[in-house]
């Protein structure tokens, strides 16, 4: 389907490919993964056609249509279902010719067409992709204009679906919806009859709906099969085996230069020492692999000891205007509460997080607050407090008056940011660079509680792994809005669901939250409460308890693989010692036929894993 042969492209001097090249076969789902600003967007934009690339090659099917995201989304009259049926062009042009053209043959040649593609259940198609991205049949028939941008941009999704290119480019496509719009998304492209190449940081939606994953890293573009997680393993061990063997011909080296040093002046074995200098010059040890440096996240640990509870809600409505969104809530919030808030976009999430940050003030009811709680609030809409014309390190000054540079630089460094970066203007910035700057500034202050919206919609996947681990040693309450599971099931162990006017405590873990609304849409077409759908207390215990057995032989598995390793790290230290050589020949045998013996109990057991790790993946997808 995509063939990219030694692409080299350079942005601003800057290289971003160098001889890349990569094969994606027709038909295959493949992620496309790696650090935020190493080009995976501008690849897309070659592969368009959009930028001409310096050298190389990029050969697609010569009738392949290429479909991506509009970035602009109409905003007029015109229905949001019409908009979709409107992306099939070909559709379009055959209806409009049905009513115009007089010519018997070709009248006869468009209706056969329009039936070849299944131009008549094209209504019902689209319409079926805008339920599944959240649309109500009131809001198919609304006019685009009255959409936000969030919700304009799952339109232009929609058109792109409904469309079905042959090759689909998608470029994060779950940054615009919620939990069920991205559940919905990963199966309907699982099943997606063509091919799929996806920019993604979201582990889930890369385990269950792709089957290959491109890794950029390096300037260069690599190919592997299997999901996210298996690509994770795979390069794992790669990497490892690579090092090991880099090792060991440095560990050569070292002894045949050994050799070279003691012998060289001495003219009896100078040959034998010019021999093993030819030796050294002919092995020359690969370069060693490594990841690619991720800034980790560092927030500021509560200044103040938090009342219990923090913050208490009895009764309590909110909205704007005389719209009210939200009524009659009643609930708490305690210092060490991880609560994850979840639920169809529009429900009112966001309204809640304002409430509790103060941005807006209850309409009804007692909302009470500790008094020297401090709360940071992150969304996308905070996005706009940051100065565009001011580099971040200004923006630290201003926070930081009286303090040297070298603690204002400290601080922007505990953000994440490299030193070049922080004297760069805050327009200039990569989203990711963006939300780490405003994480850093909103909870400067040691908050007692963090409210995040969304954060991980601009993190590479690296990113998104050093929040997880920043927001566990972080002390204070947590309340995240997110439809990346990763985070939510790191981070939260409690679910809030905004549903039917109002925000409730939800009694059923995340895996049976997804298998109840994937079967509500599946099996009833939508609607009905969360009490109609959800399963029972004793239900989910009773899916834990069966996937328990599976879920502990994987950790069995994984103990033993990493002793397994120790042992063949330890035998492989004791052969690198030159001095074994020079001992008994029984102790040399005994070490090569141990190592023999770990190696292969190594590669039994990891298969056993990664068939474990398939059958719980199965398992819960069932």
């Amino acid at each position: 389907m995509l063939t990219i042969s030694n692409l080299t492209y350079r942005i601003e001097g800057r290289e971003l490919f160098e001889e890349a090249s990569v094969v994606i076969p027709t038909g295959s789902k493949t992620g496309f993964v790696g650090k935020n600003g190493t080009g995976k967007t501008t690849l897309f934009h070659l592969i368009q056609g959009n930028i001409h690339l310096d050298s190389g090659n990029i050969e697609l099917n010569k009738k392949a249509r290429i479909g991506g995201v509009a970035q602009e989304a109409p905003a007029g009259e015109e229905s949001v279902l019409d908009v979709v049926l409107a992306a099939d062009k070909e559709r379009t042009a055959l209806l409009a010719e049905a009513e115009t053209a007089t010519d018997a043959h070709r009248i006869a040649e468009v209706y056969t067409r329009l039936a070849d593609i299944d131009a008549y259940s094209a209504e019902a198609r689209a319409s079926s992709i805008l339920k599944g991205l959240g649309f109500e049949q009131d809001r198919q028939n609304g006019p685009t204009r009255e959409l936000s941008g969030g919700w304009r941009m799952r339109v232009a999704l929609a058109a792109v679906l409904f469309s079905q290119p042959d090759l689909l480019l998608l470029d994060e496509p779950t940054n615009y919806l919620d939990l069920e719009g991205t559940l919905w998304l990963e199966k309907y492209l699982a099943t997606y009859p063509y091919t799929v190449f996806m920019i993604s940081h979201d582990r889930d939606l890369l385990n269950k709906s792709v089957n290959s994953i491109v890794h950029l890293e390096h300037r260069k573009l690599t190919f592997y099969k299997g999901n996210y997680d298996t690509f994770e393993n795979t390069r794992r061990m790669q990497m490892e085996l690579h090092n090991k063997s880099r090792d060991q011909a440095l560990d050569q080296v070292a002894h045949l230069q050994k050799f070279v040093d003691r012998f060289k002046a001495k003219a009896t074995k100078a040959k034998q020492a010019q021999s093993r200098m030819k030796m050294i010059e002919k092995l020359r040890p690969p370069a060693a692999l490594f990841d690619e440096f991720s800034a980790p996240f560092t927030f500021q640990q509560p200044k103040a000891e938090a009342a219990t509870p923090m913050l208490t809600l009895d009764g309590v409505s909110a909205g704007y205007g005389d719209k009210t969104i939200l009524r009659n809530i009643t609930m708490r919030i305690d210092p060490d509460d991880r609560i994850a808030l979840i639920g169809v976009n529009g429900n009112g999430k966001s309204t809640f997080a304002k409430l509790l940050a103060g941005d807006i003030q209850p309409m009804a009811g007692q909302f009470r607050k500790g008094k020297k709680l401090e709360i940071a609030h992150f969304a996308q809409h905070q996005m706009d407090k940051l100065k565009p014309e001011w580099t971040p390190f200004e923006h630290v000054v201003d926070m930081m008056p009286t303090d040297s540079e070298a603690k204002r630089r400290s601080r922007l460094s505990q953000m994440g940011l490299t030193k070049s970066r922080m004297d760069t203007k805050a327009k200039n910035l990569s989203g990711g660079e963006r939300a780490r700057l405003l994480m850093g500034l909103i909870t400067f202050g040691g908050p007692g509680m963090m409210i995040l919206d969304e954060p991980t919609n601009h993190l590479d996947i690296d990113s998104r792994d050093a929040l997880v681990h920043a927001l566990n040693n972080y002390e204070g309450a947590v309340l995240i809005i997110s439809h990346d599971r990763h985070l939510i099931e790191a981070t939260c162990d409690t679910l809030w669901i905004a549903e039917g006017g109002t925000i409730k405590e939800l009694d059923e873990d995340l895996d049976s939250y997804q298998r109840s609304i994937t079967s509500n849409k599946e099996g009833k077409g939508g609607g009905g409460s969360t009490g109609a759908r959800k399963l029972s207390k004793q239900e989910a215990a009773a899916r834990r308890a069966e996937l328990a057995p599976i879920k502990t032989s994987i950790k069995d598995a994984e103990t033993k693989i990493a002793r397994l390793k120790v042992e063949i790290e330890k035998i492989e230290a004791q052969l690198a010692d030159p001095k074994v050589y020079n001992g008994p020949a029984d102790r040399l045998i005994a070490l090569g036929k141990d190592k023999a013996r770990f190696g292969a109990d190594l590669e039994t057991t990891e298969e056993q894993w990664l068939a474990l790790s398939a059958e719980l993946e199965e398992a819960e997808r069932a």
